[in-house]
């Protein structure tokens, strides 16, 4: 199956207060390592070093210090593209945290609309 379907079917089965994805990636033939490179690197997928897998992907949701979704489906799109063949395993998802906002100053109807859109 394609990396990208892989993808898209991991994100179908997460919960809807899925926060972050962590996932590692490894592709078949390691001697287009440098050509997958290139491409995941709009992903900011991070290298192992001495492992079995390749590469460490982490994903956002709605917020945080990750790659966003459709990013990630990017790069693993161009991979499918490229004909580089591999497989994913997923390795934590973290679920119900919420952004923090700094509300000083703001009216109390919009911390009760960001409550609100943000709730738990």
């Amino acid at each position: 199956m394609a990396l990208a379907d892989t993808f898209n079917e991991i994100l179908a089965s997460l919960p809807d207060d899925w926060t972050d994805l962590e996932f590692d990636l490894r592709i078949f033939d390691e001697r287009r390592y440098v050509d997958a490179a290139v491409l995941l690197v709009t992903c900011n997928a991070q290298p192992y070093s001495h492992a079995d897998w390749h590469w460490r992907v982490l994903v956002a949701h709605r917020f945080g210090h990750a790659a966003a979704a459709p990013a990630v489906h990017s790069a693993l799109k161009l991979l499918d593209d490229a004909g580089i063949d591999g497989e994913l395993a997923v390795r934590e998802v973290r679920t119900g945290r919420a952004e923090v906002m700094q509300m000083w100053g703001r009216t109390e109807s919009v911390r009760q609309e960001f409550r609100r859109i943000r709730a738990q």
